[in-house]
């Protein structure tokens, strides 16, 4: 991996490159397209699982939109030690659904936006501790998390492109399948066969004609745009002053920690991606980012915030690496929160169209996973079982949504979660079967020194009777 530190003083790396206008407007609208779809589900399914109004809702949905894109600037941009100044696009996480719909029922949305603002402050002072972690987040782990991560909202395009209800009349229409595919040729043939400066913003093409396919097919509707209000205004603690119940706050600490966890794991693979160093100060701007965003959140009515992995399989995909193009995302994300009608355009985006790229994105994602896992010894037992398990529970959640529905909820919260489960059992299947050994080999009493087992006995990386596997020349230590 190429670093920073190797460039000319003075020189702009790709990451601090500022695009042209007529170039960055574009490739910050393509980010937004992508993450839209998820910054208004978690609103969405929230307040309709509360049972709120269509205005509530669209309250929530357009400070949903607000929030996001203040947290992208302050992500990109950075102030202070805040922000880890990458190319990464922040929204509301899909982990914390379930529990603010469960303390929403019980307390209220007060005390679910009181819940969030604890537990963003909470992030916030825990991003320096946590960030020293990190040489328990090896290519191993970080990998494994994020290959979930990536292909566990795979399915989630299925209820885009099919429909909602499987039991509605028109779901599955093959009209809908076709355009999904559809979108999914136009991307490849564009990757394929046009200029690299059209390949870059082939998602983008793709939402555009697909949407064009679409309203000639007479499958989407742009009837809402006219109601919605050209310009609103996001006020703080609207549903009520915020109420701080231990019984809210309990669950919304375990998604944050779950969502550091998301966070760590999508700044290393931006890092990865960027060729940029990546180390425990990084991850802990990052993870304060993550932290004010959240506390912000729960003043302006929103839900805990968290990187978002699909941008990032976007940025692997383009190769648009400047920080600058995510932050004109985030501006153009405060202004779809002020601006209703514009979100209600965005929003009338065909749902065969955005579950379409969706696959693209979120198998893009995955594939970054793998070429992280790609970086640790796979020949290794021990690290295979750390995969084969990680992956097994992270995937169960996700053919089985309701395998965990008889344990406490607060084990739902966390198991019910692929991307929890999965990364959870990555991190400690790790620090079982491979620190441990380290720290023998690394010790006093190390294979081969006095008071140790002769190396030939138990290598670190073999069963008895062999010696440590040699590593090959050409490839790097792992990181820990």
């Amino acid at each position: 991996m190429s670093s920073i530190r190797n460039r000319p003083p003075g020189t702009p790396d790709a990451v601090d490159a500022v695009p042209r206008l007529r170039t960055l407007v574009p490739l910050s609208v393509q980010h937004v397209l992508i993450a839209y779809s998820g910054m208004v589900t978690v609103p969405l399914l929230i307040g309709s699982g509360l049972g709120l109004s269509g205005d509530r809702i669209a309250a929530l949905i357009t400070a949903n939109l607000f929030v996001s894109g203040v947290a992208t600037l302050l992500q990109t941009i950075g102030i202070w030690k805040v922000g880890v100044r990458l190319p990464i696009v922040m929204g509301s996480t899909f982990t914390g659904i379930g529990p603010a719909i469960i303390v929403g029922k019980d307390g209220g949305l007060p005390a679910v936006f009181g819940a969030t603002l604890v537990a963003g402050a909470l992030t916030f002072l825990a991003a320096p501790y946590f960030s020293r972690l990190l040489r328990f987040f090896p290519p191993l782990v970080t990998g494994a998390i994020i290959a979930i991560i990536g292909f566990s909202l795979v399915p989630s395009t299925a209820s885009l492109i099919a429909g909602p209800d499987p039991q509605a009349p028109g779901y599955g229409a093959v009209r809908d399948i076709g355009l999904a595919a559809g979108t999914i040729a136009f991307i490849l043939l564009v990757e394929r066969f046009a200029p690299p400066f059209l390949a870059r913003v082939a998602v983008l093409l793709a939402l555009i004609g697909g949407t064009l396919v679409a309203v000639a097919m007479g499958i989407t509707d742009f009837g809402g745009v006219g109601e919605a209000d050209l310009v609103g205004f996001v006020a703080p603690f609207d549903f009520g002053a915020p109420t701080f119940m231990l019984s809210a706050i309990l669950p919304m600490v375990i998604v944050q920690l779950v969502n550091m966890v998301e966070s760590a794991g999508d700044t290393l693979a931006m890092g990865q991606i960027a060729g940029r160093e990546v180390g425990p100060p990084e991850v802990a701007r990052a993870l304060r980012a993550d932290g004010a965003a959240t506390a912000l959140a729960g003043a302006f009515n929103s839900f805990t915030i968290v990187t978002f992995g699909e941008n990032v399989g976007l940025v692997s995909m383009t190769k648009v690496l400047s920080r600058w193009v995510v932050a004109g995302s985030g501006l153009i994300l405060v202004v779809l929160g002020l601006a209703p009608k514009l979100g209600a355009v965005v929003a009338a985006l065909p749902g065969p169209v955005l579950g379409g790229v969706g696959v693209v994105m979120f198998g893009m994602v995955g594939a970054v996973g793998l070429r992280i896992l790609a970086q640790a010894d796979l020949a290794d037992s021990r690290n295979m079982l750390v995969v084969s398990l990680s992956f097994g529970l992270g995937f169960m959640p996700v053919g089985a949504p309701h395998v965990y529905d008889r344990f406490p909820q607060f084990a739902q919260t966390i198991l019910g979660s692929g991307i929890a489960a999965g990364g959870i059992a990555a991190f400690l299947l790790n620090l079982l079967l491979n620190e441990t050994r380290r720290d023998r080999a690394s010790g006093p009493t190390a294979a081969g020194e006095p008071g140790g087992e002769p190396a030939g006995v138990a290598g670190p990386s073999g069963p008895p009777g062999r010696g440590p596997r040699p590593r090959p020349p050409d490839q790097p230590p792992e990181r820990t």
